[in-house]
């Protein structure tokens, strides 16, 4: 599928279709080959919409999971979007969080798939073998059940990162920051409806984690696909959108 990449007022997206709104959001080193399958799919029933994030562009000091909420939140008001449904993997999913957690009245329902802000397994503090290229390989294929899932483009992507100074500089401070902001404490005050749809082998964000999320959020329910690691849409993409279909029908969205 060749999706438009839009440009306007310093903002990046996709949007496609027409309905109710559904917003994807990315994780720390995704984009838009990761939704792919989920764009092709519910936009032929839904308008969907997913802003790039500007992991890679914000001043190191301001680098943080608060301040791409922030920046989330001036794109739905840019695009006058209301009653939203979101959808966040990994990095995405923790962006969610708070953004609904300030701006619970805009939401309709929340989708998370391997969210961070409980507990997450990242690439840890530094890239130590980043010049690597095997070492880079097998910590992209580590976020996969299947390592073939790891696709050479996406392999040569992550290396082409991790490679960059002023991108893992701030990749590092965004990945710090997920780890200080832990939501435990918030979740319960959340009460739109929210689906977790997670990987039973997910090593990044293990299953423990989303039964905690589970019992913590006071209108969810847990949804497993197995032999999937930490990305179901990428990984299990038909399955990832049957569930989603039986949630957006069952809740009328």
């Amino acid at each position: 599928m060749n999706f438009v990449l839009k440009q306007e007022r310093g903002f990046k997206y996709i949007d496609e279709g027409q309905g109710e709104v559904l917003l994807l959001l990315h994780g720390l080193m995704g984009g838009l080959s990761n939704w792919e399958e989920v764009i092709a799919h519910f936009s032929k029933t839904h308008r969907v919409i997913l802003p790039m994030l500007p992991v890679y562009d914000l001043p190191v000091l301001t680098t943080g999971v608060k301040t791409l909420s922030k920046f989330l939140n001036k794109f739905i008001k840019y695009k006058k979007l209301e009653n939203v449904t979101i959808l966040g993997n990994s990095l995405g999913g923790h962006v969610g969080l708070i953004y609904v957690l300030a701006h619970q009245d805009n939401v309709k329902a929340l989708v998370l798939a391997g969210s961070s802000g409980l507990y997450e397994n990242a690439f840890g503090g530094s890239f130590p073998r980043r010049e690597n290229y095997e070492f880079v390989k097998e910590r992209v294929q580590y976020t996969f059940y299947d390592p073939a899932t790891a696709t050479d483009e996406l392999i040569d992507e992550v290396y082409k990162l991790v490679n960059d100074r002023h991108s893992v500089i701030r990749l590092l401070a965004m990945a710090k920051s997920a780890i200080r902001h832990n939501m435990k404490n918030d979740l319960h005050k959340i009460h739109i409806p929210v689906a977790l749809i997670w990987g039973k082998n997910d090593k990044i964000t293990p299953p423990e984690v989303a039964v905690e999320f589970n019992e913590m959020l006071p209108d969810c329910e847990l949804n497993w696909i197995d032999h999937c690691g930490h990305a179901p849409m990428m990984e299990h993409p038909a399955e990832f959108n049957r569930i989603l279909k039986e949630f957006l029908d069952k809740k009328h969205l």
